[in-house]
């Protein structure tokens, strides 16, 4: 696969024209750091947007969540602040309901999300991407250990989890075990709607 479209059929309150760039992957993966390349890649660019996600978790070096207790998590979700949320890893997830502004006005959203949701987010969006990052089992080992993040829980359970999931329902995948900076080319051109091989 060269180049990335999206067929969606068209579905009565599917939400456009923009496209949601999903990214998913293993812990380790090196989603977040793919993520922080593109991102700067893209600064200049008012037409991609990445949204910063809210998490039951303290925001650290590798990961600039807007952080909220569970109590406050649970207020927002039943006062439907929320596109969407999930659970994994003992947190809560969600991205805010202001990427749907985004998507209205063609803007390309691009979030880092649990598998467990791709199939519920392209009902409701009518031109999704999902790209998997994944890594070999012994780098992500490696990335897990040297990241030792004491909310990441137990690293045997995060690695049992099945890399092939994701890639499974993805558009795009990306083996992220070379250049990080060759690979963060490669979902700049994905999020473009490029060429996405050199």
């Amino acid at each position: 696969m060269s180049e990335i479209t999206t067929m969606a059929a068209e579905r009565t309150g599917a939400i456009g024209p923009g496209r949601l760039v999903l990214v998913v992957g293993p812990s380790g993966a090196g989603k977040d750091t793919l993520l922080r390349l593109a991102q700067a890649a893209c600064v200049d660019d008012h037409q991609v947007v990445f949204p910063r996600r809210v998490v039951t978790r303290e925001a650290s070096a590798t990961e600039d969540n807007i952080a909220m207790s569970p109590d406050e998590f649970r207020r927002a979700l039943d006062h439907g602040d929320f596109a969407v949320h999930w659970e994994a890893h003992g947190h809560s997830y969600a991205l805010s309901l202001e990427i749907n502004d985004d998507i209205r006005a063609g803007r390309a959203v691009v979030v880092n999300v649990s598998r467990t949701v791709i199939a519920a987010l392209r009902q409701a969006y009518a031109n999704v991407v999902v790209v998997a990052i994944t890594a070999p089992p012994d780098v992500l080992a490696q990335r897990l250990a040297a990241r030792a993040r004491h909310s990441d829980g137990n690293i045997a359970d995060r690695l049992a989890r099945s890399v092939d999931d994701a890639a499974a329902h993805a558009d795009v995948t990306i083996l992220n075990a070379g250049s990080a900076d060759y690979h963060g080319r490669q979902l700049v051109r994905v999020i473009r709607n490029e060429c996405w091989r050199e």
